[in-house]
């Protein structure tokens, strides 16, 4: 019994408390995703519930993210992804909210390279980033080569972030490199092309894409690269969300058979539905 418990202890990442222990002896490590894309949603709704103003939801918003981080890089998953903020973000929130998000990202990115680092995360963004206040992307840039040496987990943030913005862009690139390698000729379009010009380039596509709040879309996210991603979808609000959430996403993950379009021997009807609504 005392080798069985040691050798468990062997197999579990240091760092996860004892809810997050229990949730990762119940997965299988080799099964992992690759890359995991969460669309973090539900931030007003949770401020709303406890009768605090839209900002307090995003201020404690934040905690979700550092135990998400944290959890996601010490069970050495190599790519993450947070929808953090959308083009519609601009037209649809508050100027007050939408500067108060721009500070709160600012001094997440300060008070997080520190963690970021000693976690060995490395870290990028995607989204139309020559749009953000010029503060703002300092910021940014100062936080990425801080980070930069890192060879862990790379956790992208999606900034001024549109799916349907970053095809826009991949097609202009496109165009300008053709025009300037001896005309529209020379222009070539298939799906390599277009998934070597978008912002994601670096990133392999997400197997696992999670949302929070029970919203069953995705809200113009990663829509190219999303095509074979499993959806999972948790009642549980982005400030509430942590670690074992993220874990519990993972194994409903590992319940799915993968098919790309294809048939599972046998007739298998597991995973029949690409799409699945967590139990509260």
């Amino acid at each position: 019994m005392i080798q069985q418990r040691l050798l468990l202890q062997a197999t579990v990442p240091a760092g996860l408390d004892r809810k997050e222990t229990e949730a990762y002896l119940r997965l299988d490590p080799k099964r992992f995703p690759q890359h995991i894309a969460i669309i973090m949603d539900g931030n007003g709704r949770w401020a709303g519930r406890r009768h605090l103003p839209r900002v307090a939801g995003h201020r404690a918003g934040v905690e979700a993210v550092r135990s998400t981080v944290e959890t996601a890089a010490r069970i050495q998953i190599p790519s993450l992804t947070l929808y953090a903020f959308s083009e519609e973000n601009w037209k649809r929130r508050p100027r007050s909210e939408v500067d108060f998000l721009m500070h709160l990202l600012c001094r997440y990115l300060k008070q997080e390279v520190p963690t970021l680092n000693k976690n060995n995360i490395r870290l990028e963004y995607i989204g139309r980033q020559h749009e953000l206040p010029e503060t703002v992307q300092e910021k940014m840039e100062w936080a990425r080569e801080a980070t930069a040496e890192n060879t862990g987990m790379v956790l992208t943030l999606a900034l001024n972030y549109s799916a349907r913005s970053e095809l826009v862009d991949a097609f202009r690139s496109m165009v300008d490199a053709a025009a300037q390698n001896g005309g529209l000729d020379h222009l070539e379009i298939d799906e390599e092309s277009i998934s070597q010009n978008l912002y994601t380039r670096h990133l392999p596509d997400p197997d696992l894409v999670i949302r929070t709040s029970g919203e069953m879309r995705l809200s113009n996210f990663l829509l190219w690269q999303l095509a074979y991603a499993e959806i999972y979808v948790t009642p549980t609000l982005w400030p509430d969300f942590r670690g074992v959430h993220l874990l519990e996403g993972i194994a409903e993950y590992q319940k799915r058979e993968r098919r790309y379009g294809g048939l599972v021997e046998g007739g298998n009807s597991h995973g029949d539905h690409a799409v699945k609504k967590a139990r509260g």
